[in-house]
């Protein structure tokens, strides 16, 4: 089809733009400035900077390849996004009020946010979990505890999404169990679980074992869930972290599909057929405040996954060309002075999420700076999404910001680094490889050492941090505090959970799933036994490490 704009007129247009810009020049402003992932940005964006654009090729219609402008046909119109607010705190008894509350206002979608013991796979009466129970996230030590998480709540109407990585088996295992105790047969359950261990690696830290077995850990869920749990998200892949830890944009896109093609990769060495297991895997991205780099950004993704799902990787189906992926505002903008600002900047980081099209989307709380969100912070962050979606005509029509000359530059340019970001990933060996040679790691500081400069020299405003400051300003925001008797609570049933159960049962259940592990038998199947007979988290995590061993990070200068 060639070029949007015709030829012939462009040296016209360039003059054009060459005298428009003398006059810029004239009025002694800095032509360029930069965003705040340092890309320099003009004043004015014309034709000339999309020339080569070809609509059909790079562009296309929504639900069509190569799906730049959604993945639906209809995208918002048809669907609104979930609503899923990240929440989760004390016990399960605790947390379940909160989706109670929730849900009771509107949200339409449930999204577990779990305590550091369980993210690390540690029981609640582990030494190192002492003063972290139920501090940033529930408390899960064994199915009980699911069981209590999600009572009242109808997993056959719900999807719900755990934000759970290296223990994400178990969890999974539990939340199964959940549902046959309900009657809902695993083939109904709806839900993601996050299971990005690569992304631990490169910027969360929340590792437990190597790389090896735990990708063999995640290649046993995407057979398993293949074939018992099919509408199930078997891999949430992050790049929301990758940009909280400090990357660019850039970064954060590049570096989260070269997790994703890793993915892919170790499902199909592992002998599953590509279009088998990519129609579960999903993204789940950041909405920072560079409002229209980060429409870009998402826009940039969608065409980059199918390109490489299609002509890499060989995939027929066209589920496995869709990029479906959640959003989630950016913690990292949130600031603690001034905390009813973060209202304000949740605000456009969600609109940014909404025009790029995100399929789920978490608005965050404006004094998650400060503690968890309290009641009234979190109903104010869901009902900034309600505005949004019912109140603002920005789902009203599909990919709006479509053929604007600086959003498709943004578009083009974005593709353009992460595909020189995939190169040198691939000159190291692989993500595996680049991990372990500190690349990841070394980019994102360096960034994130180049932003926090700029701030510190104010060449980037923060509002209320390093510019429009209110001297001695009082804090007089409600803050969520965490009862000290949780962890008394918790360790207290999990005792009685232990004098209770068949412990027989219990032995027998670890020690097939300790052989399994040495062997290579799917471990799905294990798991759920071990669950079905209150085995806790971890014991499991314990039989694990005897055969997997515990992962320690290089020292990287």
């Amino acid at each position: 089809m060639g070029g949007l704009f015709d030829k012939e007129r462009f040296e016209e247009l360039r003059k054009k733009n060459a005298e428009w810009e003398s006059k810029f020049r004239e009025a002694c402003l800095p032509f360029e400035v930069t965003n705040r992932s340092g890309r320099a940005i003009k004043p004015l964006y014309t034709p000339l900077d999309v020339a080569d654009l070809d609509y059909e090729r790079d562009l296309g219609f929504p639900g069509e390849f190569p799906f730049t402008r959604g993945i639906y046909t209809t995208m918002h119109r048809g669907r609104l996004w979930t609503m899923r607010q990240f929440s989760g705190y004390g016990t399960a008894r605790d947390s379940n009020r909160r989706y109670h509350f929730l849900l009771d206002r509107g949200q339409t979608g449930l999204s577990v946010a779990f305590d550091m013991p369980t993210i690390m796979g540690y029981d609640s009466d582990h030494p190192r979990a002492h003063g972290e129970v139920g501090m940033c996230g529930v408390a899960i030590d064994s199915l009980k505890d699911m069981e209590i998480l999600f009572e009242g709540i109808p997993l056959d109407k719900v999807s719900t999404s755990m934000t759970i990585n290296a223990p994400a088996a178990i969890l999974l295992a539990f939340y199964i169990c959940v549902g046959e105790k309900q009657g809902v047969p695993s083939e109904m359950l709806r839900g993601t679980i996050q299971n990005d261990i690569l992304k631990e690696y490169i910027a969360q830290k929340s590792w437990i074992f190597p790389p090896e077995p735990s990708m063999r850990i995640i290649t046993d869920i995407l057979a398993f869930c293949a074939d018992h749990v099919p509408k199930w998200n078997t891999i949430s892949i992050s790049g929301y972290h990758i940009r909280e830890a400090g990357s660019t944009a850039a970064q954060e896109l590049a570096f989260t599909l070269a997790d994703g093609f890793a993915y892919v990769e170790a499902g199909i060495a592992s002998g599953l057929d590509v279009d088998r297991f990519a129609p579960r895997l999903s993204f789940f991205f950041n909405a920072h405040l560079d409002f229209f780099e980060e429409i870009a950004k998402y826009r940039a993704a969608r065409r980059i996954w199918a390109r490489k799902m299609k002509t890499k990787y060989g995939a027929k189906r066209k589920e496995s060309l869709l990029m479906r992926f959640h959003t989630q505002t950016a913690g990292c903008t949130l600031t603690a002075q001034q905390p009813e600002n973060n209202i304000v900047r949740t605000a456009y980081e969600a609109m940014a999420a909404a025009l790029g099209g995100t399929q789920s989307l978490h608005t965050n709380s404006m004094d998650e700076t400060l503690a968890l969100p309290s009641e009234k912070a979190v109903q104010i962050a869901l009902r900034t999404q309600q505005i949004l979606a019912f109140e603002t005509g920005v789902t009203q029509t599909i990919d709006p910001l479509a053929g604007s000359y600086y959003v498709e530059y943004l578009t083009n340019r974005l593709e353009e680094e992460a595909e020189a970001y995939f190169k040198k990933i691939d000159d190291l060996g692989g993500v595996i490889k680049a991990i372990e040679a500190g690349f990841f790691q070394k980019e994102i500081s360096d960034a994130a050492y180049r932003y926090q400069r700029e701030i510190e020299k104010k060449d980037k405003i923060v509002v209320g941090v390093n510019e429009f400051v209110i001297e001695d300003e009082k804090l007089e925001i409600e803050i969520l505090k965490i009862d000290p008797r949780v962890e008394k609570e918790q360790t207290r049933a999990l005792k009685r959970l232990r004098e209770e159960r068949d412990n027989d049962a219990v032995r027998r259940a670890l020690e097939d799933l300790k052989r399994a592990a040495a062997g290579n038998d799917n471990l799905m199947p294990k798991i759920l036994t071990c669950s079905r007979t209150y085995c806790t988290l971890g014991e499991m995590i314990g039989v694990l490490k005897e055969v997997f061993g515990e992962y320690k990070e290089p020292i990287i200068y």
